[in-house]
């Protein structure tokens, strides 16, 4: 416990004192972004919302703040295996942590009661669930509380985009602690979620920090699909052997096949989501947190609890749900700040699911209109033709934004071609057919190619009015119109029929005073092939060839020192520290203290055993 230091006025001040916390147990050299800022204001008693990019180190925010004042930092978080990670971690770094949850015996939760009571923990980790029980309440009231961190603040929003009602009960947290301060952090909030967030937590006083959203070390891109996605992702993962990555998928089902798939063809896939039993769910978690090499086939289920810092790639067999969502999710990728790639597929038959979810959810119509909207904002992202990363940093209200150079559209822009005449026709045809054609007999129409076609459609002034284009064109332009919301999908059972979307958009187009372009299609391959030498390029080592053996010799020493402990490797050091190591050859244990990631407690826990690794290769 450090707080008592902070009164002597002979000490450095607060945030020099959390600065060296920083560094003897972190073993981080200073503060990033907004951190030391966010600190400051906690560690004045303050309050604070907190909206920081994955990966940016929104944890310190509150963990250090919670070593240095008076009493034990309470920290909300949603998921079992995200607390263990964390309070593994800091347990690792020397920090006294500890986590109430529903898998912890009696005996260990009367420890922990033991050890909050003696003054003896710095950070206690509850679901919101677990906090706001009366029994645990009424012991909490009766202690010493240095703050209360909500971690992955979005929770609260209906606005956002993985809502809990049970984080609503939180808002109590200010009347039952009156003088705490509260920091409210997470990774993916909107100017409206925000708002909300401050609302329900009686925040509204709260200073904000919003840092920028931009992530240079993710490469983006997406694709719309042909046909099912499953062969294109086996494609992806195998271009991108010996590396941990998760793909998304949409459905249980689809993530279960799409697993299965991946192992046929030699890939240490395993499936995740949550009609498996918990037991299940927790060991497959634990492999994949253990494995310097795997890959998760997951739903959404599997989320906030992923914490592992060296994920090479993130791919979406089935798109998010929103652009909250896709940042979230694509940043599970590069944490540890080394160059890794967020790849999505998507189609026009995912935009209407989405909005079919959307209309059986039991809300008032304004969130409903709220929520398709952003549905619209991502596919416009999706399948928009400038820089994906800047098209996301503007969508949390960044200004000033520059385009990333390194997405799969600034690699190799599209040309755009006007479409506006063609629009026309196809918004004339789906009129005239009433809605009753799918999309493949819609573009037939326009060709002119309908089979067994009936006297009363071939009479339609729109039969075989677009034989200027390709059927891969029309297909391309009728999932635009989805897109944009000109046409929309009716799912009529799973025989989906299009008809006409926004009637006054509608009219614009057929006004002229709506243009409507498409991308050019690709002239053999240059732009793949552009964009395989790029991703050549981007994915060289970062270290140099004669460091590759000692680098290999650490992990390896790693692996086992993890196994021993039954923890993740990347608990002990991140591949990042070990890269470092390996190119800077420390000789003692001063030495090691330079490198990025070992604190003080890493440096007793490890050092001597790193030495020889290094001694030895």
């Amino acid at each position: 416990m450090l707080w008592a230091m902070l009164d002597s006025p002979t000490l450095e001040s607060p945030l020099e004192t959390a600065a060296g916390i920083l560094r003897r147990t972190f073993g981080h050299a200073a503060f990033r972004g907004l951190q030391a800022e966010v600190i400051a204001e906690v560690l004045a008693g303050r309050h604070a919302m907190a909206v920081l990019p994955t990966g940016g180190g929104k944890s310190v925010c509150f963990q250090i703040p919670a070593m240095m004042r008076p009493g034990v930092g309470l920290v909300v978080s949603p998921l079992i295996a995200l607390m263990a990670d964390q309070v593994e971690g800091l347990v690792q770094s020397g920090v006294a942590a500890a986590r109430l949850d529903s898998d912890a015996t009696l005996d260990e939760r009367s420890a922990i009661w033991r050890r909050l009571e003696a003054g003896e923990l710095d950070l206690l980790y509850l679901s919101p669930e677990g906090l706001m029980q009366p029994t645990t309440l009424d012991r909490l009231v009766h202690q010493k509380i240095a703050l209360i961190a909500i971690d992955e603040a979005h929770c609260v929003s209906q606005w956002g985009h993985d809502f809990r009602p049970e984080y609503r009960m939180l808002g109590r947290l200010a009347e039952l602690f009156p003088g705490v301060p509260r920091l409210a952090v997470t990774a993916t909030a909107d100017a409206r979620t925000r708002e909300d967030i401050r609302g329900e937590l009686q925040l509204e006083e709260a200073r904000e920090f919003v840092a920028s959203f931009a992530r240079p070390e993710l490469r983006l891109s997406a694709e719309r699909k042909q046909g099912r996605s499953d062969r294109r992702v086996i494609e992806l993962v195998k271009a991108r052997p010996n590396r941990s990555g998760v793909i998304y998928s949409g459905s249980r089902d689809g993530t279960d096949r799409l697993a299965e798939a991946l192992k046929a063809e030699g890939v240490p896939a395993v499936a995740y989501h949550a009609g498996l039993d918990r037991r299940t769910r927790n060991e497959r978690l634990m492999h994949f947190l253990n494995a310097e090499e795997a890959v998760m086939v997951a739903t959404i289920a599997f989320g906030m609890g992923v914490d592992k810092p060296d994920v090479r790639y993130v791919i979406h067999a089935d798109p998010p749900a929103s652009v909250e969502a896709y940042w979230q999710e694509i940043g599970r990728a590069g944490r540890d700040g080394e160059p890794a790639e967020g790849i999505t597929l998507y189609g026009s038959s995912d935009m209407a699911w989405a909005f079919r979810r959307i209309e059986g959810r039991e809300v008032s119509d304004t969130v409903r209109q709220g929520q398709g909207r952003k549905v619209r904002q991502l596919y416009a992202m999706l399948d928009g033709m400038a820089c994906r990363a800047a098209a996301v940093r503007r969508y949390f209200g960044e200004e000033g934004v520059q385009a990333c150079g390194q997405c799969d559209l600034c690699l190799a822009p599209p040309e755009s071609t006007d479409a506006t005449v063609a629009a026309q026709k196809a918004l004339a045809a789906a009129q005239r057919l009433g809605g009753r054609v799918g999309r493949g007999r819609l573009a037939d129409h326009l060709l002119g190619k309908t089979k067994d076609v009936s006297a009363t459609e071939s009479a339609l002034s729109t039969w075989g009015i677009g034989k200027e284009l390709s059927p891969t064109v029309w297909r391309d332009l009728i999932d635009q119109l989805l897109f944009e919301g000109l046409l929309r999908e009716d799912p009529n059972d799973g025989r989906p029929l299009i008809g006409l979307g926004d009637a006054e958009a509608v009219r614009a187009v057929y006004r002229g005073e709506r243009a409507i372009s498409i991308r050019k299609p690709a002239e053999g391959a240059a732009v793949g092939s552009r964009q395989r030498r790029a991703r050549r390029g981007s994915e060289q080592a970062s270290l140099a060839p004669e460091h590759h053996t000692l680098f290999d010799a650490l992990r390896a020493w790693r692996r086992n020192t993890a196994a021993e402990q039954g923890v993740p490797p990347y608990v002990i050091f991140h591949d990042r520290t070990l890269g470092e190591i390996a190119s800077f050859r420390p000789a003692t244990l001063n030495d090691l203290a330079g490198i990025g990631g070992v604190g003080q407690a890493k440096l007793d826990h490890y050092g001597l055993a790193v030495l020889k690794v290094v001694r030895e290769n």
